[in-house]
């Protein structure tokens, strides 16, 4: 593998991710401020089924990728949405879409643009409602304790029982306490934009660093025969998708045309279904973000419920397509994007990054006698 391929790879799938986690982050922000915590803890804060349903539709319209979606789904967890009603929001939103919906139909169909939306909410609910009964006793620990007055605190500053990571939290951590008062705040932009770009900006950027850096390697670690190769192992495509389809950085909408190549090379409609599914509701990037979000038990939960269900529902599509006789290969149409929006949004990306990775790895040393706070 040559560097500069790596590199090239590097800034192509910053290119693809930049616009969509700033516009990610920009609109969580502005949620944060219009929607009071106390709201998304009644709605989306019980470990029961209702909560699981309401955070999927409200994540199904949604026009946000799977990179867009971790600033908002790590914005609810903040705000009290347990942990399957965050868990089933990382899945839904990024598979699709107002603009993937709308693209998937004119590319595919109302066939697989129906069971896309229906087979995307199913497999976030049981991923939802799985987290729910099976981390429940990993929520009860991040509940606030009737003492939390007296709850011990960091060096830092911050209580030992602050949810997700003390050491990514900022100084945007106090304006996210700030916002849980109960008096009714006017709305500042200001406010919104110090949430988004410090607290949740600072929550994400080690594991968007290092998935980043990832994904690159994969991308360029994916042979050129891809199409061929998947001709060749008819049953095994399914999984050959998935292998490559988890770790890939693609969005809902950017995965369709590489989707109808597939498909029109021959492989399956179920097996192009699969790279729908897995391909947008997961990556490097969210893997590690779940993982240091909601834990190794539900980031268990939220691969093994993507790779099953997808698996699962690819076959029933081409059981589908076979029983009606249907040729799926005959709807499609391709396009691209670019440009100085997506370059100036990459460049912005990776300097703040940047900055907050060298805060993580090179913190300012603080004076002390005693050496407790020295480390």
């Amino acid at each position: 593998m040559e560097i500069t391929h790596f590199f090239d790879a590097l800034w192509q799938l910053s290119i693809a991710m930049a616009p969509y986690i700033l516009f990610g982050l920009f609109f969580a922000g502005i949620l944060h401020e219009l929607i009071p915590e106390s709201t998304v803890t009644k709605h989306l804060g019980k470990d029961n089924i209702v909560s699981v349903v309401k955070s999927t539709i409200f994540g199904i319209p949604l026009p946000v990728c799977s990179c867009g979606v971790i600033p908002l789904a790590t914005s609810i967890k903040k705000s009290g949405a347990s942990r399957g009603a965050t868990l089933s929001f990382l899945i839904s939103t990024p598979i699709t879409g107002v603009d993937s919906i709308m693209a998937t139909y004119g590319i595919f169909g109302w066939i697989f643009t129906v069971y896309r939306v229906v087979t995307s909410m199913i497999i976030a609910m049981i991923a939802g409602i799985l987290t729910n009964i099976f981390d429940k006793e990993v929520i009860a620990e991040e509940k606030k304790p009737m003492f939390s007055t007296f709850a011990p605190k960091t060096s830092t500053g911050f209580s030992m029982n602050t949810p997700i990571s003390e050491e990514s939290y900022g100084t945007g951590e106090e304006s996210c306490c700030a916002s849980s008062h109960e008096e009714k705040k006017a709305f500042s932009f200001l406010r919104a934009m110090q949430y988004a770009f410090t607290t949740l900006l600072g929550d994400i950027a080690k594991p968007l660093f290092w998935g980043l850096i990832i994904g690159a390697i994969i991308t360029v670690a994916i042979p050129e025969n891809f199409a061929t190769l998947l001709l060749e192992n008819v049953w095994l495509s399914y999984f050959i998708v998935i292998i490559i389809a988890v770790p890939m950085y693609v969005c809902a909408t950017a995965s369709l045309p590489i989707a109808a190549g597939l498909m029109l090379s021959g492989v399956s409609a179920g097996a192009a279904f699969v790279f729908l599914s897995a391909g947008p509701a997961t990556n490097t990037v969210t893997i590690g973000v779940v993982k240091k979000m909601l834990g190794t038990k539900s980031l268990v939960i939220y691969l093994g419920s993507i790779v099953i269900g997808s698996i699962v529902f690819g076959l029933g599509l081409d059981y589908i397509f076979d029983a009606s006789a249907i040729d799926p290969a005959s709807l499609i149409h391709m396009e691209e994007e670019g440009g100085i929006i997506a370059t100036l949004s990459s460049i912005v990306l990776w300097g703040l990054v940047m900055y907050y990775m060298s805060k993580s790895y090179f913190p300012k040393k603080k004076s002390c006698s005693g050496g407790s706070c020295c480390g």
